[in-house]
């Protein structure tokens, strides 16, 4: 029985199905809830009863054949395009990707996104409640991308979807669209792999590290148990943000923007901030305000273990049996995700080419640079050959 719930800006809804099951008030109205039965864990491990946050667009085809997956990246959600309202503090966040006449156009295609495994946007996570009561925190499990791609194989049969007629995503949004392609290759007709990667790379793993050593380092961390304590690690997240946020940012980029001036104000020699810490203190309050520090360790430490090689004799013979279109985009200012290694990924498909994207945001350019973006994703949802080369 197909999930015919839609959670539509503009669409009625339909009568519900048995799994479908309600989010709490302080998430995203838009979204729905759906259960799912216990899955194993690479890790060995297993978890009970799972709900997923879904949000859908448009209408799905007769055939299925317009039904097309978004991935958030690591501190992103279900929320893709649509402003920000009560339950949900941050507007879509590839607004001009995704929308009414937009390259993926929800007028057009039936576009699905969830809130991942692991998350804290209605999906299960370290702060949702185990089968006794008590929040997961420490106790819950270790989860690989490879995992969260197999729940939303799941919510997919729940929605009836055969085949993606394209999965997308970014960052640890592009680990997942990759993994499908790899997990699921007779699933998916296009996947296209956003300023990401086949498999971490060391540096990567690196920067994750400080990241949740910042996090688990935060006396009000608790060793992952602080859901119930009337404490947060906000002082960790922070930091760990501006950690990240400075990785996501190329050097030209803060350079220019701010070199060494001081914050409106300050001043540095009398101890005040550098006009770069108050930028970096300002997204760390955001965050701080939004998303779940258990939640950023999980996914963290998820995106470090990504290879879709991984017991599989490779990132090549993982990519084998995948016959679909495989749209690889970098960002040529990226430190955290490089060009090459969305050239690795393109040599271990055997095909296509790399089509770079000219932004100076560094990897963020895959989220501000829309237009350019969104003329590599009407290739991906063409039938022609895919273009290559430098986006401008």
């Amino acid at each position: 029985m197909p999930l015919t719930v839609l959670s539509q800006p503009h669409g009625a809804t339909l009568p519900r199905h048995p799994r479908q099951v309600d989010l709490s008030p302080s998430f995203n109205p838009q979204a729905f809830g759906v259960r799912l039965p216990g899955i194993d864990l690479d890790s060995g491990t297993s978890l009970p009863a799972v709900t997923v946050a879904v949000q859908t667009w448009g209408t799905p085809a007769p055939d299925g054949s317009n039904a097309v997956l978004v991935e958030h990246a690591l501190t992103g959600d279900a929320h893709v395009t649509g402003p920000a309202g009560p339950g949900q503090p941050t507007a879509g966040w590839w607004d001009g990707v995704v929308g009414p006449g937009c390259a993926i156009d929800t007028d057009r295609y039936f576009v699905v996104a969830t809130n991942v495994l692991g998350g804290c946007r209605g999906t299960t996570g370290p702060g949702s409640t185990a089968p006794d009561g008590r929040p997961w925190g420490s106790r819950f499990p270790q989860v690989s991308i490879r995992d969260q791609v197999r729940v939303e194989a799941q919510v997919a049969d729940l929605l009836g979807v055969d085949r993606w007629r394209l999965v997308v995503g970014g960052s640890m949004g592009g680990m997942r669209a990759v993994e499908w392609a790899a997990t699921f290759p007779d699933r998916v007709r296009a996947a296209a792999v956003v300023a990401s990667t086949a498999a971490a790379s060391a540096d990567q793993i690196a920067w994750g590290q400080a990241q949740v050593l910042a996090v688990t380092g935060d006396p009000d961390y608790r060793g992952g148990d602080y859901y119930d304590q009337g404490v947060t690690p906000s002082h960790g997240l922070g930091l760990a943000r501006r950690i990240a946020h400075t990785t996501y940012r190329s050097a030209p980029e803060l350079d220019s923007r701010f070199g060494t001036a001081g914050q409106d104000g300050e001043d540095p020699l009398r101890g005040g901030r550098f006009s770069v810490e108050g930028y970096l203190d300002h997204h760390a309050a955001k965050l701080v305000g939004r998303f779940d520090a258990g939640t950023y360790v999980v996914l963290t430490r998820a995106m470090a273990t990504h290879d879709i090689g991984r017991g599989r004799g490779g990132a090549a013979a993982a990519l084998e049996r995948f016959d679909g279109d495989l749209h690889v985009v970098a960002v040529d200012s990226d430190r955290l995700f490089p060009v090459e290694l969305s050239e690795a990924l393109v040599r271990a498909h055997g095909r296509g080419s790399v089509q770079v994207v000219a932004s100076p945001h560094g990897h963020d350019g895959f989220l501000i640079e829309t237009e350019r973006v969104s003329a590599v994703l009407r290739d991906a949802l063409s039938d022609e050959t895919p273009a290559t080369g430098v986006v401008r």
